[in-house]
């Protein structure tokens, strides 16, 4: 999962490189735009989020049945879900701009990118699905293969289409976001012969369009609440976004940049919180608490390491790596004390990612929400505002509002383990699963439900 993270944030990070070749207002549209797909993009997590507790909890205490509905479900739910967010990126896009204070030049550049970039979301739903079924089925590595090649493939068509090849003219960002939606499309069907081949599963014309409310109760007893608090973060870091906005298209894209180098730290917690989940998900399912709770420990301790590590190494390194992206010197200072100020962020942003995710594999999905709501709003965007904007502090307070928030919400999800009310969440999962497997056997039993995945 490491690896694939790697590669994803990879080609964001290329895309970044390719936009700033075109002006800093491109570099700065490109982080917005993909900044407010990935917001609609967290729809899905309505879904997504529970679909892989739901089964790797289903697997750990061998219940099969429930798994194999789940895909079905979830599948058709990704239709919807991912043709929603298409919709509104795409018919929004204006606005979406307006609403974060863009300069006029990054709005006119990025409204036009967005619009082209809105269909891959719908694409993104449904290979999000499938990707999390085999994962959560611990077929990690087929995936890592079929992610790997998308991505190539992505970046080998976003050169010629953006800067043009034998004498056509290039397209700019909208040739990037071809390139995307193209890529997505093989990744999709490379998808669907995994499933074929590793699951079983053929999905019916049906499974592309049903919602079962029944079956996906479970998923959504967990998804809703892990779905709020992405969203919220999003929301709050829009808001902050925002604020940056209002310091001019230099700030935005130094943004832009030392986002980019964050990417790279942040991809060594967020690996091992998204493998929590799984791991986590499996030990909890067949009642091992002992084992779950060590398990989290040492993944904590190691995840901790890495990012302090990491995010040190890229602050010395910081003078040169963001050269890669802009020769402007006042761009490159502000963005190394940027750097310099993500050492202190991400050990915090480790605590969030490894144990909520944690916290969430065990049915645990409220409690990050309500913890964490009004710190996403008073310090993250209301201290963006204040700290940035109203004190002065430029892209620095900004910055600064977002280690406490990390920090404050962190601290509070460690709480919460230690605490041990997760456990009857854990119960109230699997009183869940156990109802669910019965209805889904008395389904099949009366022929009403497809073939199982094997």
């Amino acid at each position: 999962m490491f690896v694939e993270l790697a590669v994803g944030i990879a080609v964001g990070i290329i895309g970044v490189a390719l936009a700033a070749r075109l002006a800093d207002a491109s570099a700065a549209a490109f982080a917005m735009a993909n900044h407010i797909a990935a917001m609609l993009f967290i729809l899905f997590r309505i879904v997504g989020a529970g679909v892989g507790v739901v089964i790797t909890q289903s697997i750990g205490a061998g219940r099969a049945p429930v798994a194999d509905a789940t895909t079905r479900a979830a599948l058709g739910a990704a239709t919807w879900i991912g043709a929603f967010a298409a919709t509104a990126a795409a018919a929004g896009a204006a606005q979406w701009f307006a609403l974060m204070n863009a300069p006029a030049d990054v709005h006119r550049i990025g409204t036009v990118f967005l619009a082209w970039l809105a269909p891959s979301l719908l694409l993104d739903a449904w290979n999000a699905t499938l990707s999390g079924v085999l994962r959560a089925r611990l077929h990690n590595r087929p995936v890592l293969r079929v992610v790997i090649g998308g991505n190539l493939l992505q970046l080998m068509l976003a050169v010629p289409l953006m800067f043009g090849v034998g004498g056509l003219e290039g397209l700019g960002l909208t040739g990037f976001a071809i390139a995307q939606l193209l890529a997505r499309a093989a990744t999709l069907g490379a998808f669907l012969l995994l499933a074929r081949s590793l699951l079983d599963f053929r999905p019916q014309a049906k499974d592309w369009l049903a919602w079962s409310s029944a079956t996906l109760s479970p998923v959504l007893r967990i998804g809703l609440p892990g779905a709020a608090e992405n969203i919220g973060y999003r929301l709050a870091f829009m808001v902050s976004l925002s604020a940056v906005g209002t310091l001019g298209a230099a700030a935005l894209a130094t943004q832009a940049y030392v986002q980019q180098v964050s990417l790279v730290v942040l991809m060594f917690g967020l690996a091992i919180g998204l493998s929590m989940e799984i791991a986590v998900g499996h030990v909890a399912g067949a009642r091992k608490l002992h084992q779950a709770d060590q398990l989290l420990r040492r993944a904590l301790l190691f995840a901790l390491a890495l990012s302090i590590a990491a995010a040190t190494l890229s602050a010395l390194l910081g003078p040169w790596t963001l050269r890669l992206f802009s020769a402007d010197e006042t761009v490159i200072a502000s963005g190394v004390t940027l750097l310099w100020l993500t050492v202190i962020l991400e050990p915090g942003r480790t605590f969030n990612l490894v144990v909520i995710n944690a916290l969430r594999a065990t049915g645990d999905a409220r409690f990050p929400v309500v913890a964490g709501i009004g710190s996403m709003i008073v310090i993250l965007a209301g201290g963006s505002w204040l700290l940035g904007v109203s004190l002065g502090m430029g892209l620095a307070g900004v910055w600064v509002a977002y280690i406490a928030d990390e920090w404050c919400r962190g601290l509070l999800m460690w709480w919460r383990w230690q605490s041990r009310a997760w456990v009857p969440h854990l119960r109230a999962t699997q009183r869940g699963l156990r109802e669910a497997e019965k209805r889904e056997r008395a389904l099949q039993s009366a022929g009403s439900m497809p073939p199982g995945i094997a």
